[in-house]
């Protein structure tokens, strides 16, 4: 549908270009009639070509005024309407490969709706199989370098950030890792 800024900024371009149209008709009228010899009183002649210009002219304007006229355009297709669901958003499980721990897989997918014509479905997924799996097959880190050997424990760690989660994976923002220090050289007393 058109909407009334439109419609109105229609009508102001089609006065305009009518005014136009009509003091070009009147200023080639004028000239027509200054190319006659004038009459007694100073004044030009209009002679009947020059009449049967301006009839031409405003002819013209009068079709070109039907043609630019509002109601001439077809309105505008109705706007679809846009149906509303009380479908709840999609919650996704978490991406099961189908054989190994990585690879392809399938992921469960529900939502709830009086009026859904679909609550489940299955949607085909890919782990990446480069993946540290311990904080969940869809949470990609972005590890800092070991630490130091705690003397202590014999392991040494280090923290990764969340670099990246797959179909909106619930992941930690960050975690922590540990691993055998390896061989300790102890001091000789």
């Amino acid at each position: 549908m058109q909407t009334p800024q439109y419609l109105q900024q229609r009508r102001k371009f089609a006065a305009a270009f009518l005014a136009f149209i009509f003091i070009l008709a009147v200023v080639d009228t004028a000239e027509a009639g200054k190319k006659e010899k004038p009459d007694t009183e100073g004044r030009g002649k209009i002679t009947d070509h020059a009449v049967q210009e301006l009839r031409k002219e405003l002819g013209f304007i009068q079709e070109l005024k039907r043609f630019l006229d509002v109601d001439h355009f077809p309105p505008s297709p109705p706007e679809k309407k846009v149906k509303k669901s009380d479908c709840g958003e999609w919650q996704w499980s978490v991406c099961v490969p189908t054989s190994g721990d990585c690879g392809l897989g399938t992921r469960e997918g529900t939502r709830t709706g009086a009026e859904c014509k679909q609550t489940m479905k299955t949607q085909r997924c890919k782990i990446p199989c480069n993946w540290k799996k311990q904080f969940g097959a869809e949470c990609k880190y972005q590890f800092q370098a070991w630490g130091e050997c705690d003397l202590n424990t014999a392991l040494k760690t280090r923290t990764g950030s969340l670099k990246r989660a797959l179909h909106n994976a619930d992941c930690q923002k960050t975690v922590t890792i540990s691993k055998p220090c390896g061989k300790l050289t102890k001091s000789k007393p």
